[in-house]
């Protein structure tokens, strides 16, 4: 039983029909969101919203029970542990009290997608692995538009008290600047205040822009070849592994062969 379950877990087959279960609960939950729809197929999508549920409660005990008797493994990996509470907050009563963490829970059911597919745990592990990288470069973007800020708000706030008024709208003014969507017109107006405005926005926007949020990206990369070459070496490890313990069990083989060889010439000699 265990053995069957661990094998059909790890097959491709069931691995896929996971996946399609996904787009298929992704799709009716879209569908549901148009009004016509959700009320002309009310009793349609509800049956598949459980028909899914109970598919996904089989597949979770299927993978439980190929642990078997240590069934607490299946929780050592974060993936699985994401699959489980999901299926589980997913029981919630859609009524009362529970039911917007029973629908946020339908929607997380999209999410599976994500441990299903390698390609995407590979970048979400690898965004994860960023954070505390990115944390150096958040205080340093922070710095950035403090000193920008203040030097702005000195600069412009008698022309343009509305985005140069105070530090903090000087620090909202310089974000949407980075987005580099309607940073002209906020240069046209500084530049009342001085000629030069435009030497302020430009060293802004090469150093926050063209600098610092390329350094985001390169942290990101950096990290996403990093986790590629770990799976990459783990896979040799894996196979290494599993020759060892095929060299062992031949060598077990053999040596109760001889055992028993020996037991027969033994009892012969009686």
């Amino acid at each position: 039983m265990v053995e069957r379950c661990k094998r059909l877990a790890e097959s491709g087959a069931f691995q896929n029909a996971v996946l399609g279960l996904i787009i298929l609960n992704a799709v009716a939950m879209g569908l549901e969101t148009w009004p016509a729809l959700g009320v002309r197929w009310a009793s349609v999508f509800q049956a598949v919203n459980v028909g899914v549920q109970v598919a996904f409660g089989l597949e979770l005990a299927v993978r439980i029970i190929g642990h078997g008797r240590r069934p607490l493994e299946f929780f050592r990996s974060g993936w699985n542990t994401f699959d489980f509470a999901v299926v589980a907050l997913a029981l919630l009563p859609a009524t009362g009290s529970f039911a917007a963490v029973a629908r946020l829970a339908r929607v997380l059911r999209v999410a599976r997608l994500i441990t299903g597919m390698p390609e995407l745990r590979l970048i979400i592990g690898t965004l994860l692995r960023s954070v505390s990288s990115m944390g150096h470069i958040v205080m340093l973007l922070g710095l950035l538009i403090y000193v920008y800020g203040v030097t702005g708000h000195h600069l412009f706030a008698s022309v343009d008290p509305e985005h140069w008024g105070s530090l903090g709208r000087a620090a909202q003014t310089l974000f949407f600047v980075i987005t580099l969507e309607g940073w002209v017109e906020i240069m046209r107006a500084s530049e009342a205040a001085t000629p030069w405005a435009w030497l302020y926005y430009l060293s802004f926007i090469i150093i926050a822009v063209f600098v610092v949020i390329n350094l985001f990206i390169a942290v990101v990369i950096n990290n996403l070849e990093n986790a590629r070459k770990e799976e990459s070496n783990a896979a040799p490890r894996a196979e290494d592994e599993i020759a060892a313990s095929s060299a062992e069990i031949r060598a077990m083989a053999s040596e109760l062969a001889k055992l028993r060889s020996a037991v027969e010439a033994l009892g012969g000699r009686r």
